[in-house]
């Protein structure tokens, strides 16, 4: 990894948090109540049992320099956004999407994903973004992005619903492929 060893150090924190309080909550020894919340205190003392010292300051700087926005804070509470793999309710009110929302993949999914749309997979929702900028940089974590473009006006005009994180990524409980504009 390269960078500053701050920068370093906060992407480990960011992964650490993400994967804690999104998939694995139980391996710190902490609860998340049915919207995702934990209590900062009971993460800070949980993180340090577990050999994984983290104090206020570096947990609020993570979060606010995050570029994906993946964690919330209110008060003195913390969440990850969105991405859990374990049974929350974010409690997000439905939104009215633009036009079109945008999914980035890879090529080897495309067989998948035409024969039975976008699936959740081992997350609660679909994971839409606004721009097309957005959806190549996720579809590059894992190789060469392909952004499939889906017809979100189409989809809410048929009754199916959305919600919108705090950071902007569009949820939908799944695309049936009629909606997704594949290219050639």
């Amino acid at each position: 990894m390269t960078g500053k060893p701050e920068e370093r150090r906060a992407v480990k924190v960011s992964k650490y948090l993400a994967k804690h309080l999104r998939h694995q909550p139980e391996r710190l020894g902490i609860t998340l109540d049915e919207n995702g919340w934990v209590a900062i205190d009971t993460l800070l003392r949980a993180t340090a049992a577990h050999g994984f010292g983290l104090t206020r300051a570096e947990l609020d700087h993570v979060v606010t320099i995050n570029d994906k926005q993946r964690f919330t804070i209110d008060g003195d509470r913390i969440r990850a956004a969105q991405g859990h793999t374990v049974a929350v309710d974010l409690d997000l009110p439905l939104a009215t999407p633009p036009a079109y929302l945008y999914h980035g993949t890879v090529a080897r999914n495309l067989d998948a994903i035409r024969a039975e749309g976008l699936r959740p997979m081992r997350r609660h929702h679909v994971h839409l973004s606004a721009d097309r900028e957005t959806a190549t940089r996720v579809g590059a974590r894992r190789g060469r992005p392909v952004v499939l473009p889906v017809d979100a006006a189409a989809m809410h005009g048929a009754g199916l619903v959305f919600r919108v994180s705090a950071n902007g990524v569009w949820l939908t409980d799944s695309v049936p492929t009629r909606y997704i504009r594949f290219r050639g």
